[in-house]
């Protein structure tokens, strides 16, 4: 016969055993901040391309109206109406930046023409419109003012290209 085992006065131990599998949720908060940023990064997305919609709209409208200045124009050859026309869809757009571009005249109405980034040679046709209007028939480059005031309006529609004018805090 054998000896039995001597009787054990301790705890009975088990084997290993693994911890159970983490819960999936809530998520860590590394997780957390990566969805924060991700929402972030989505709302500023949606923000820019919404403003990027916007300013191409606009462009399109303004162009397309020039466009409709210039048909009206080779229809009708009236030079005193399409200044008249070019000189209020510009004082328009200049409205957005400057509110008291309606009422300017003279050397305040070249400084907001100016405000926008275009060669000096089109802001000359630009400010000739001003007087242009009253002008008899034969005085006025249509060709050339309508080139003008179409690279204006395009450089106009970019709300980041127009300088700070002298009277706006933080000049330079």
């Amino acid at each position: 016969m054998m000896p039995s085992p001597p009787a054990s006065t301790g705890p009975l131990l088990r084997d290993i055993h693994l911890p159970p599998a983490p819960p999936w949720w809530p998520p860590a908060p590394g997780w957390w901040l990566l969805a924060v940023l991700a929402l972030l990064a989505g709302v500023v997305l949606a923000w820019l391309w919404r403003r990027q919609r916007r300013l191409r709209q606009r462009r399109r409208q303004w162009l397309g109206e020039l466009d409709r200045h210039a048909q009206r124009h080779a229809r009708d050859g009236d030079d005193v109406v399409l200044a008249a026309s070019l000189q209020q869809l510009l004082r328009r757009v200049a409205r957005i930046h400057d509110g008291a571009a309606t009422q300017q005249r003279g050397a305040a109405w070249q400084a907001t023409l100016a405000r926008v980034p275009v060669r000096p040679a089109m802001l000359a046709r630009l400010a000739a419109l001003e007087s242009a209007m009253y002008r008899p028939r034969g005085t006025f480059d249509a060709q050339a003012a309508l080139a003008a005031a179409r690279v204006w309006l395009h450089t106009a529609a970019r709300p980041h290209a127009w300088k700070r004018a002298a009277s706006e805090p933080g000049h330079v």
